[in-house]
């Protein structure tokens, strides 16, 4: 199994920046890709990101692409989410997942708030 632990949400104000982490245990040599989604009050979750966990390949969603950034460490087990010039609409609970060759896990998400 793999465990998942996002962290680093909080209140900001538009314009500004966060960096989501997530801390990734167990059989992480499973691991194909982690990715973030995000889910706003009353909406669906929708993709943000993700990168693959060998060779860092990486995909953004088109709304954040140019604002956001994936990276991930190895050395550390942690997948990471730079968030710049952030905006209302950004604000969500957001979770990272990890896609294995067993099925996929998820945190227990972190909450990020963008006030205009």
């Amino acid at each position: 199994q793999v465990q998942l632990v996002e962290s680093g949400g909080g209140l900001v104000q538009a314009g500004g920046s966060l960096r989501l982490s997530c801390a990734v245990s167990g059989r992480t040599f499973t691991i194909y890709t982690m990715r973030w989604f995000r889910q706003a009050p009353g909406k669906e979750r929708e993709f943000v990101a993700q990168i693959t966990w060998s060779g860092g390949n990486t995909v953004y969603a088109d709304s954040v692409k140019g604002r956001f950034t994936i990276s991930r460490d190895n050395a550390k087990n942690t997948v990471y989410l730079q968030m710049n010039s952030l905006k209302p609409e950004d604000t969500a609970d957001y979770y990272c997942a990890a896609t294995t060759h067993i099925g996929d896990y998820w945190g227990q998400g972190t909450q990020v708030t963008v006030s205009s």
